[in-house]
């Protein structure tokens, strides 16, 4: 039977079953995982009113993916994927109804959501490689960047509708509605996850575990597109991705709009964020993906300094597209680079330090804004994120030329498919 999507669509990567499946779970789960990330952050501002303490529980929901990054790599590369992804996302689902117990009850404290959110950072430490190299196992390597692009496409959808609703709700019903929202569209997931009809993947060779792991890292160190890519990822985690954190600040203190203008806010950079991703999924090929990446980078970084400039709501808005749009271009495209070229048997490991590096380097981000944030106000700490993501990106392309010659020299890819530049 012939496919009804033709090899240059978007949409290519939906006719393989069990990636759709895939897709249609993470989208119901991830409106959830936005409503409760936004809920969350308005929730400790309106307990504190501190941006220390808003980078703080950043850093929890984080900090755990630096610490056990790597262990869920290994785990990723040693284990079934699809039954570890059943397994992390019924933890997340029972960490989101304590949250929502917890909110709902009039119990909940700042130590508390601490607690939880570094809950969620130990399981994401897990789910997060599994879940990424588990996207290889659901299509051909010809569909992957369709697949890539369209799972970041649904990710920003979520990011779009889900702080939307969860502004409306906060503003009415309160935070704890939000929470348990997201612990429900967990479900979603699980009966997707449950419905796939996966084939058995043989088990890695039982090496000692840090054996394993020191492999992954000498193929990282010794690949010039895995260094670029990781080196690219942490600039932009440490400087420029931490700007999520400060929003409610930014949305209270600046623009004075409340709950429902950082929905309006989140749900901007969203929308720039979705149209990266369906620019990703629609790439043929990853030839000449390495300047799309240097060239997001300088526009994530514009975008922040000008946010930095801007007093009024609606202008903001403008400019959070133009940062969503910059921000998941380049990370979208780094995962699409490093999912292509790297070998399977290596692909959860290399993909663990792709979220460590991604994750485990935001939570010193997050510190990092808030401390200059309450020293210094919340437009500088834009404004020297900008900095940072254009010298990543300018780093980035001055690494292309090395790239190049690598994958060229050894093959990696036909020479009609693929040369970075």
């Amino acid at each position: 039977m012939k496919k009804p999507f033709t090899q240059g669509a978007v949409w290519r990567a939906l006719w393989h079953r069990n990636f759709a499946l895939f897709l249609a779970g993470q989208g119901l789960s991830l409106c959830g995982t936005w409503m409760q990330s936004l809920a969350q952050s308005w929730l400790v501002y309106r307990l504190t009113g501190s941006p220390l303490l808003l980078g703080l529980v950043g850093f929890a929901s984080q900090a755990p993916v630096l610490a056990f990054g790597l262990f869920g790599g290994v785990v990723a590369d040693r284990w079934p994927r699809h039954r570890l992804l059943i397994a992390t996302q019924t933890f997340s689902l029972i960490q989101a109804v304590a949250l929502a117990g917890f909110t709902l009850s009039g119990q909940i404290t700042v130590p508390w959501i601490l607690g939880l959110a570094a809950l969620l950072g130990l399981i994401n430490a897990v789910d997060m490689p599994v879940r990424q190299s588990f996207i290889a196992e659901l299509v051909p390597r010809a569909d992957l960047p369709s697949a890539i692009g369209l799972n970041s496409s649904v990710f920003n959808a979520a990011r779009i509708i889900g702080p939307s609703m969860a502004g409306v709700l906060v503003a009415t019903v309160g935070e704890g509605v939000c929470f348990l929202l997201n612990a429900i569209s967990f479900l979603a997931v699980i009966g997707c996850l449950v419905a796939m009809r996966v084939p058995p993947r043989p088990r890695a060779i039982q090496e000692n575990a840090m054996v394993f792991l020191a492999e992954g890292l000498r193929y990282a160190m010794r690949t010039p597109h895995v260094r670029a890519v990781l080196a690219l990822i942490a600039v932009l985690s440490l400087t420029a991705m931490p700007y999520t954190v400060l929003l409610p600040v930014f949305a209270g203190e600046i623009l004075h709009s409340g709950a429902n203008g950082l929905g309006m806010l989140m749900a901007a950079s969203g929308v720039g964020a979705l149209a990266g991703a369906l620019r990703i999924a629609q790439r043929k090929t990853i030839r000449g993906l390495g300047t799309v990446i240097a060239r997001a980078g300088v526009v994530f970084g514009a975008g922040l300094l000008a946010l930095a400039t801007t007093q009024v709501l609606w202008l903001s808005i403008l400019v959070l597209v133009a940062v969503g749009y910059g921000m998941i271009t380049g990370m979208a495209g780094c995962n699409t680079l490093l999912q292509s070229l790297v070998p399977d048997q290596l692909r959860g490991r290399v993909m663990s330090l792709y979220t460590l590096f991604f994750l485990g380097t935001a939570p010193i981000g997050s510190l990092l804004a808030g401390a200059i944030a309450a020293r210094a106000g919340t437009p500088l700490t834009f404004a020297a994120g900008g900095l940072g993501a254009i010298l990543g990106a300018v780093l980035f392309w001055r690494a292309l030329p090395g790239i190049r010659r690598h994958v060229q020299e050894h093959g990696l890819l036909p020479p009609e498919e693929f040369v970075p530049h």
